[in-house]
């Protein structure tokens, strides 16, 4: 048994020796230590010594299977130092390189004028509201009065989807969806991306932003709507800001206007901007049909209300003196973070 164990530690040693490389270890541990290995097989066979010898071989075979070990984890100790070593030398890092620059995003000049207007109509008790972008003819027309021979109705206009399903040409739906729910007063203000069958050039696209707001309470007047845009226009363009109301009409308000600001490049004196006018039409507005009203559900004798809709991409074109509107979507860096 002796002069067997002896010829077990002595062929381990030799292999260990001559192994290559980690697996090839790890076969010698396996045919050696394991289960099956040949060290295991000598301690299976302890139950035909004599119970005197049984100690004694024992301490053999332990010290035996302890020099194995111990030669297996030094040998793979330098194995692996070995082979951090040579990855080290082929994943060398030239530390004189000049390093990539991570870019830092902007804000979109779009992002930022919403936030302006989103904060001064909080700012007067507000409730900002979002809706679908894929709407139901039903609330994209005919409950804002919009009857179905109407031209706005006309797929040159409008994207539809189906007889019944569209992508939304205002955000006026998303109006009347919190009317719907009847709970009064309404005070909100609803942005969003919406569509519609336009030639894209330097003032139009298929697919721009709206901001639209509505307030229904007792006793809501014109004069209240003409407060709240003038106030508005103040805290957006300036304190020096003046406005002016054009009668104009739209299906569901009555009456209705176009509120003009005066031109913040020359102060209302007149120049290319505005045209020689003074002047810059900034959104349209009116007080709630009273037929709106109803369809929503809103008693019309009690309620009223007034509202007005602008678009986001004309405000910040006025705001930033911006020329063309396709500099807003085409993502150069260079232009966006002028802003």
């Amino acid at each position: 048994m002796k002069e067997r164990l002896n010829r077990i530690q002595e062929e381990a040693i030799k292999k260990i020796q001559a192994s290559k490389d980690l697996n090839e270890l790890n076969d010698i541990r396996i045919h050696f230590l394991g289960k099956k290995g040949e060290l295991t097989t000598v301690l299976k066979g302890m139950k035909d010594i004599s119970p005197e010898e049984r100690p004694v071989v024992g301490q053999i075979v332990n010290k035996t299977r302890e020099t194995i070990e111990e030669l297996l984890e030094e040998t793979r100790l330098q194995m692996e130092a070995a082979q951090r070593e040579e990855r080290m030398k082929n994943e060398v890092i030239d530390v004189t390189l000049p390093a990539k620059k991570n870019k830092l995003g902007h804000r979109h000049p779009n992002t930022i004028v919403m936030e302006e207007v989103e904060g001064i109509f909080i700012g007067m008790g507000y409730e900002v509201v979002e809706g679908p972008e894929v709407e139901y003819d039903y609330y994209n027309f005919e409950a804002l009065n919009i009857p179905a021979d109407h031209p706005a109705k006309d797929e040159q206009d409008t994207f539809y989807i189906n007889k019944n399903i569209l992508l939304r040409s205002q955000t006026s739906p998303v109006q009347v969806r919190v009317m719907e729910k009847g709970e009064l007063p309404i005070r909100m203000l609803a942005p969003g991306r919406v569509f519609r069958s336009d030639e894209v050039d330097a003032t139009h696209s298929p697919s721009f932003h709206q901001i639209e707001g509505l307030v229904i309470d007792k006793n809501i007047t014109f004069a209240d709507l003409k407060g709240t845009l003038a106030e508005f226009a103040k805290q957006l363009f300036g304190p020096e800001t003046k406005v002016k109301f054009r009668p104009h009409h739209f299906q569901f308000t009555e009456p209705s206007a176009e509120m003009d600001v005066t031109c913040f490049k020359c102060g209302g004196s007149g120049c290319r901007f505005c045209k020689g006018s003074g002047w810059v039409e900034i959104l349209g507005c009116g007080m709630v049909h009273p037929n709106v009203l109803k369809m929503s559900g809103i008693d019309s004798e009690k309620y009223s209300g007034f509202a007005f809709g602008m678009g986001l991409e004309r405000i910040t074109l006025f705001k930033y003196e911006i020329d063309d509107m396709r500099l807003l979507y085409e993502n150069d860096n260079r232009f966006l973070s002028q802003f």
